[in-house]
């Protein structure tokens, strides 16, 4: 399959969809990149990414830049390459659509937004903003005083598409790992003796299934490889803020002295943040559980 998009400097929408059909090719199926303004190669290309002004998977065009547009999702957030590469191909990469979905939303629309001007975070903190994945991508263009040839923009850019699909390939895996875990969360929400304490057989992403699914869940605690741990649950799914919060007087301690302000023995740590708890042992970290809920 031969894909042609724009020469020059790129973008992360333009390299996420190049990514993403390689992905998404069959096995043993080479995906040739050709970056050129020739409208004539563009013709002969199976595919067309980020140029042609067209958008219109039966004929091989994913482009954004027509006028108007290439529409928007129900949230606002409009197509870019990417997102438009991924609303064809995600459920073949992902495995379903309910995991190209999630991908959709953690991923695929930042970058999206981040094309197509849209801004949907903003520093909290005087100037300081995170990095971005856009932003990583972009950082492998050229500098303003490099001056590359050709075949090597094109190398930069190759560089960069390995770069992105294994961003994708580990969202992949993050997202079935999501749907393995989370039947697994709900059986722990089921037996729970007390619903505020949920008990997990080990350590998994477990924040979003807890919150939207034990409302009166405060705590999960799961064995882990030198003890047990002790989580807060946030108010929502990707907040600071918690349900409840470990003691302020434990904040910081550990060892003897996290063992005498709380008399469990085994005690090992609190963060200062108050969101986290070790002890060596399960009655360690649920006698810290309790102790917590009955000192908050």
């Amino acid at each position: 399959m031969r894909v042609a998009t724009h020469p020059g400097n790129f973008h992360a929408d333009d390299v996420f969809a190049v990514a993403a059909l390689r992905l998404a090719a069959d096995d043993g199926e080479a995906v040739e990149v050709v970056r050129t303004r020739d409208e004539a190669v563009h013709a002969e290309a199976d595919v067309r990414v980020d140029v042609g002004g067209r958008d219109d998977p039966a004929t091989g065009d994913f482009d954004h830049h027509q006028k108007g547009g290439a529409g928007e999702r129900e949230n606002g957030i409009r197509y870019a390459s990417f997102g438009l590469v991924w609303r064809h191909v995600g459920a073949r990469v992902a495995g379903s659509e309910e995991a190209a979905a999630s991908i959709d939303e953690r991923l695929v629309q930042g970058v999206d937004a981040n094309d197509t001007g849209q801004t949907i975070a903003k520093a909290l903190i005087g100037d300081v903003r995170s990095l971005s994945v856009s932003g990583v991508i972009a950082a492998l263009n050229a500098s303003w005083d490099e001056d590359l040839s050709p075949e090597q923009e094109d190398a930069r850019f190759e560089e960069a598409v390995a770069l992105a699909a294994g961003i994708l390939e580990r969202q992949v895996a993050g997202a079935a790992a999501y749907q393995r875990a989370r039947q697994l969360i709900l059986d722990a929400i089921g037996r729970a003796e007390d619903p505020r304490v949920i008990e997990l057989d080990r350590n998994m992403p477990w924040r979003e299934t807890v919150i939207a699914g034990a409302p009166e869940a405060l705590y999960v605690v799961y064995p882990k490889s030198d003890g047990w741990g002790l989580q807060a649950v946030p108010k929502a799914a990707g907040s600071f803020e918690n349900r409840r919060s470990l003691p302020s007087a434990w904040a910081g301690l550990s060892g003897d002295e996290l063992a005498a302000a709380t008399g469990v023995k085994d005690a090992v740590f609190a963060h200062t943040a108050g969101f986290y708890a070790s002890a060596g042992s399960r009655e360690g970290i649920i006698s810290l559980a309790r102790l917590a809920m009955a000192q908050g």
